[in-house]
């Protein structure tokens, strides 16, 4: 299958998706842009495998998930900034509360299992339904359904929230908590 120019704008239009993605998996925006970037690369170095009229975002989100869990093996051994104390030097705090609000949403998003935080961006935030999540993560589709679950009971324990109107406007952060996508 060539790649035509309908096919490569809607490559293109996934890419915010697949960069917020690629944040939630590996937590450094410049890692995330690397991974998107590779994974474009190699959908349209392999854009033969792609089956027509299949979920173009999926099989991209497959890519990139498959890459950033290979990139995560290689990488095991290379001592990190775990605590973030080196890399809470070299940035501003922010001063409004709506920042304040998301720093603390994507902290206690970093606590959750990666299998469950995986699942959650997937569904909640990037609007997945639980079917095309579950085949970009090779598991059921009520494995899904309990992993994101789990992710939203957790995250609204850890952020004292009771729904996802107490915790703010913005949109992507309620539908993640409040159970909007799927």
């Amino acid at each position: 299958m060539p790649l035509t120019n309908e096919l490569r704008d809607d490559i293109l239009a996934s890419v915010p998706s697949l960069r917020a993605f690629a944040i939630s998996l590996s937590g450094n925006g410049d890692r995330a842009d690397d991974l998107v970037q590779e994974t474009l690369l190699r959908a349209i170095a392999n854009i033969d495998s792609f089956q027509p009229g299949s979920n173009l975002p999926a099989w991209l989100f497959t890519i990139l998930r498959n890459l950033f869990r290979s990139d995560y093996r290689k990488r095991r051994r290379e001592v990190e900034d775990a605590e973030g104390n080196y890399a809470k030097t070299l940035k501003s705090q922010p001063s409004q509360a709506a920042h304040l609000e998301f720093e603390e949403f994507r902290t206690a998003l970093e606590k959750l299992p990666q299998d469950q935080r995986e699942a959650l961006i997937l569904v909640g935030a990037s609007g997945f339904s639980y079917e095309d999540a579950a085949a970009i993560c090779g598991c059921a589709v009520g494995t899904i359904k309990s992993r994101v679950n789990r992710a939203r009971s957790k995250l609204s324990a850890l952020l004292y929230v009771d729904s996802a109107e107490d915790f703010g406007p913005d949109n992507t952060v309620r539908a993640v908590i409040g159970g909007n996508g799927g």
